[in-house]
Formats: C-alpha cells, sequence, structure tokens
C-alpha cells in the first residue's frame, strides 16, 4: 500500500467516520457532484448499518441522510453481489419514505428519497459506470411528460413525477477505468484506488485529503482498517478464482447457503417473515423452516 497518498477507503469511512457532524462535508461534496446540486446534510438517520462484522449486514455498509430540504438520501456500498439486488434497494427507499411519515399525515408529507449504490462488484452489463433511474409519466403517442398539479404553500404548481419519485443511482466503481476528466471521475477514482490528487479543488474530496488519511489513524485503528482489506483482497481473488476454473455451479450453492446462514441471523433478531424475504430472497418455507430449528437445506 502506498501510503504517501493513499486514504481510507469511502466505505471504512462511512462505518466509523462519515457519520460524525464534522465529517459531513466529504459526505456532501460527494453527493453533490453525483446529484450535480448543492447538498447540505442536516442530520444522519437511523440506518441498518450498526455492526462492526464484515459479515453482518449482508456485506454492506449503509448511511440513511436528510439534507436541508427534507428529502432523504440513502447512500450505500455493496461488496459482493447479491441476487436480487434491484428488489432489495426498491424495498429500502419503500421502507424509507414510510418509515418518515407519521399515521394520520397528509400525503404531502411524503419525502422524497435519492438511494445512491456504490457497488464494488460486478453487477450488470453495460458501458458506463454510473447509471441513474428515475419515474417518468411519458405519453405513449406523444412522448412527453406529464405535468402533475400539487398544492404547496397555499399555492398550485406543476410538477414532474420525477420530482417526487424516488431516484436511484448504481455506481460501478470496478468498471471505471480512465483517467479523471471531471469531479465525478475524480471521485471514481478514489473510490476504486484511494488516491486524490494533490491539487484537487472537488467537493468532498478536499475534506478527504485532511480527514481520512491513512497514517493519521492510531495503530489500533490502522490494525482494524488493514484486517478489513485484507479480507476484501481474501474475497475477491476467492471469487475470480472461482470464475477463472468456471464453478459457477459451486458459486451458486455457497450463495445459497450464505444467504441462508443470513437469513437465520435475522430470523433470530426477530424480524418479521417480509423483511427476512426481501433482504435474503429465500422463501416463506425455508424460513418457516429456520423458524422450527430444521435444516433449511435439506
Amino acid at each position: 500500500m502506498d501510503n504517501d497518498n493513499t486514504y481510507i477507503r469511502f466505505d471504512w469511512a462511512m462505518k466509523h467516520m462519515l457519520r460524525d457532524k464534522s465529517n459531513f462535508d466529504i459526505l456532501e461534496g460527494f453527493i453533490s457532484v453525483l446529484l450535480g446540486e448543492d447538498v447540505h446534510i442536516v442530520e444522519i438517520l437511523e440506518s441498518e448499518s450498526n455492526q462492526d462484522s464484515d459479515s453482518d449486514k449482508f456485506n454492506r455498509v449503509d448511511i440513511k441522510a436528510k439534507n436541508s430540504k427534507g428529502h432523504l438520501i440513502i447512500v450505500e456500498v455493496q461488496l459482493t453481489r447479491q441476487l436480487h439486488y434491484l428488489q432489495r434497494i426498491l424495498y429500502g427507499t419503500c421502507k424509507a419514505i414510510t418509515e418518515h411519515i407519521s399515521m394520520g399525515d397528509k400525503y404531502d408529507q411524503v419525502k422524497k428519497v435519492y438511494s445512491i449504490s456504490i457497488l464494488y462488484c460486478d453487477y450488470g452489463q453495460g458501458d458506463d459506470y454510473v447509471y441513474h433511474g428515475e419515474t417518468r409519466f411519458k405519453g405513449i403517442h406523444t412522448g412527453r411528460d406529464l405535468l402533475v398539479n400539487v398544492k404547496e404553500d397555499g399555492v398550485i404548481v406543476q410538477h414532474l413525477p420525477r420530482e417526487v419519485f424516488p431516484e436511484y443511482y448504481l455506481v460501478r466503481v470496478n468498471a471505471y477505468d480512465k483517467l479523471p476528466e471531471s469531479p465525478l471521475d475524480e471521485w471514481m477514482t478514489y473510490l476504486k484506488t484511494g488516491k486524490v490528487k494533490d491539487d484537487t479543488r472537488t467537493p468532498g474530496l478536499q475534506e478527504v485529503k485532511k480527514k481520512l488519511q491513512y497514517l493519521s489513524m492510531t495503530q489500533k485503528e490502522r490494525r482494524a482498517y488493514d484486517a478489513h482489506m485484507d479480507t476484501i483482497m481474501v474475497q475477491n481473488d476467492v471469487l475470480d478464482t472461482a470464475r477463472e476454473e468456471g464453478r459457477a455451479e459451486g458459486i451458486a450453492e455457497g450463495r445459497a447457503v450464505e444467504r441462508l446462514d443470513v437469513a437465520r441471523k435475522l430470523v433470530a433478531m426477530g424480524l418479521p417473515d417480509e423483511t427476512v424475504i426481501a433482504a435474503t430472497g429465500i422463501s416463506s418455507q425455508e424460513i418457516a423452516a429456520l423458524r422450527s430449528g430444521r435444516d433449511a437445506r435439506q
């Protein structure tokens, strides 16, 4: 590892550092560059990423924040490929919406949600490294967008549905393989390599240089961070070896076992069946077997 210009990886920082208000500017910078607008985080909200083990929470880490406009922003790092991933992020946005509206509230209290997935795994096929998805209501004959009347502060205004519905960003880190030409490219370089240009002016990355230096860690923090990176390297090596040897069937079986192990933990935590199904993709019959203490793989 080149420590002269190497900074703490983003997923580690999200779990251990970026929840601190003094470090909001790093996350604000990344989100602002990605969304193309200034984003100011008001608070970090309760999220699922609250455990220290690399195997917990399905090899992912996430932050849920609220910005100055009242929008909810979910930023998630996914380290391994997961079956039914699109369904899971859809579930995550729906859950965020329902969690932040109280029974009896009017529908104008529904919050706009941005879901941002930073993928350190080969997910999907495409010729770009960042994909954006949004909901549009488009005329099947004219091709033009529908404008919807909405009441705001006593005044009727028009909105496009995509201004209300959730938006999704898939950031495919492994697919980025170019020299940086834009602020977003500079962020991609950091996400993939841990490197930041000495003369960067990109929002958030200036703060990364000041606050996420590997050499500024305590010895204990470095040991934990190095162990985290070793785990990722071993995991990636195992997956690469399996691909090279063409052991697709073995990988599928291993993933099935891993999903059952995760489901077993969720059941033990007392989560309802629908949550376990959404998170792992296993069947209701397998969950019933887990709850009864039988081996769901039999």
